[in-house]
């Protein structure tokens, strides 16, 4: 499929290779020279080509992560792979490989024109990503099923399409197929569909297609509903009360309970199940309204907090860029009177006035941020202590709630027990009316056995509700614990990078000084 000749030796993609076609591709001229000696970065490379260089294998691209146009086209590829950090591709050519499947093209959301002409392929998929791809190029590949046209819909931006060469472009009705079922596109193997065409397409497919678009609007509606869905479900379980909004938890601990199935088939079981369902559901419910109700509380406090960390620090850097400007004012004025002045003495007396408000402004700019640690460090250990209160309120009325919860599987314990008891006593004096299933009365041997049924489905009730609290619990006292943590580290973070700033300024002030030669200022 590719046009190198086999006697060639497959190459790797290594260090070697990418700096020469990085350095043969740069600028020729005196910027080009000067990058050469300096080194050119990868991360700054924004086009490379790489074709006829008997490429077997993609690979070492991780640092490209700014490239936009990458140009792989006349080697020996057989797998698309190793572009998972060229996220910022938008022009990508393959074309003239061995590659046999569309793959490893799920990072490239920005890709816009892509070309796969002259390879292995027989499938059209796996490029649900490309949500811009503009241009697609799959000429003279192996795809001989018509059907794959119809994956290429979802495409919305797609405008030009090249399938010249594969075995569906030998179909009769293959142009007016592809117009039919793409009616966006406008080039079609590089030449311009025309609004006639369009129009003959339409009307012939036009059955297949209204009934293509009906099932196609009935999976949206589908993806929609279950993406709201899944959006609700993440904010419930932002709020820590995922499933607490239904019988999803009582559902739970009958779910691997075989012997309370088994004993809700008792007279009179079914009505207290039914009691005892109700109530349970309630309670949960209560603590599902409740646990969003204070995350939207928790929501407030740390948007109040991060506004008010954004002001002290905005109005801090005000301050600082004022004193900033006032000294460079006078600091300019300063330079411009020492290089006009022709006295040694004078000079040196005026150097040492400008360094000393070169310290006076360190001084200043470290007093200005000494009082915003201080402000912020009040601020962060107030925050903290309403977080943390919040916390310890939400997690004592919910345990309070689940004690309620308690209490009803205690009491529907102690009513099945006595059922179950008494059940007992008519099965052995014969006065039981009813039929019981046989696995059920297989229960009813003696006391000990039915006590222990009952006992049983109990532990597993208790289990599950103490489960479902302890993985509350723990999930928020983490979900606290690392943001006050994460709070403590942006703001030490923040402080080393503002003292750095303050010193590299300082820094190359007294520098700026201290290059001040006095033969050439009395020259």
């Amino acid at each position: 499929m590719n046009r190198l000749c086999d006697s060639m030796e497959p190459k790797v993609m290594d260090d070697d290779m990418l700096k020469l076609a990085v350095g043969e591709q740069g600028p020729q001229e005196e910027a080009g020279q000067l990058a050469k000696q300096e080194g050119i970065l990868f991360k700054d490379v924004l086009s490379l080509q790489l074709d006829f260089r008997n490429i077997l294998r993609i690979d070492n691209l991780w640092q490209f992560e700014n490239l936009r146009k990458l140009q792989l086209d006349n080697n020996i590829i057989e797998k698309i792979e190793g572009l998972e950090n060229l996220t910022h591709l938008v022009w990508l050519d393959l074309s003239f490989n061995n590659i046999e499947t569309i793959e490893g093209l799920d990072t490239l959301v920005n890709l816009e024109d892509l070309s796969l002409f002259n390879n292995r392929i027989s499938k059209i998929d796996s490029l649900d990503a490309l949500v811009k791809l503009q241009v697609l190029s799959l000429g003279n590949n192996q795809i001989d099923n018509m059907m794959n046209i119809v994956y290429l819909r979802r495409f919305q931006c797609l405008r030009t399409l090249s399938l010249s060469g594969n075995p569906i472009s030998e179909a009769e009705d293959y142009k007016m197929f592809i117009c039919a079922y793409l009616p966006d596109l406008v080039y079609l193997d590089f030449r311009r569909i025309d609004d006639h065409t369009k129009e003959l397409a339409e009307a012939k497919h036009q059955y297949s297609i209204d009934e293509l678009k009906h099932r196609e609007n009935l999976m949206q509606v589908r993806l929609q509903d279950e993406r709201a869905r899944q959006e609700e479900l993440e904010k419930h379980k932002t709020a820590f009360v995922e499933h607490l909004n239904g019988s999803f938890l009582f559902d739970s601990m009958y779910a691997e309970d075989s012997e309370g199935n088994k004993l809700s088939y008792l007279p009179g079981v079914s009505e207290l199940l039914e009691a005892y369902k109700d109530k349970f559901v309630i309670i949960c419910v209560n603590i599902f309204e409740y646990g969003l109700k204070q995350q939207e509380k928790r929501k407030i406090e740390l948007d109040t907090f991060s506004e008010c960390v954004h002001e002290a620090i905005q109005e801090n850097q005000e301050q600082g860029k004022r004193k900033i400007a006032q000294f460079e004012e006078k600091h300019l004025s300063s330079l411009s009177a020492i290089r006009e002045e022709s006295e040694l003495p004078n000079i040196e007396k005026m150097i040492l006035e400008c360094s000393a408000d070169v310290s006076e402004l360190f001084n200043e700019l470290m007093m200005l941020e000494m009082q915003l640690v201080e402000q912020l460090e009040e601020t962060i250990n107030m925050f903290e202590r309403n977080i943390v209160d919040m916390v310890g309120l939400f997690i004592e009325n919910v345990q309070s709630l689940m004690a309620q919860c308690r209490d009803l599987e205690n009491h529907h314990h102690e009513k099945l027990l006595e059922i179950s008891i008494s059940t007992l006593e008519k099965i052995v004096k014969g006065d039981l009316d009813e039929d019981l299933p046989d696995d059920l009365r297989a229960l009813f041997v003696d006391k000990d056995t039915i006590v222990n049924a009952v006992g049983a489905s109990h532990d597993i009730h208790l289990l599950k509700i103490d489960n479902r609290e302890d993985e509350l619990v723990t999930r928020i006292n983490s979900w606290c614990t690392r943001l006050v943590d994460k709070i403590h580290k942006d703001e030490i973070m923040r402080n080393r990078k503002r003292v750095k700033e303050i010193n590299q300024y300082i820094d190359h002030m007294q520098s700026e000084l201290d290059n001040l030669e006095y033969s050439d200022i009395l020259d």
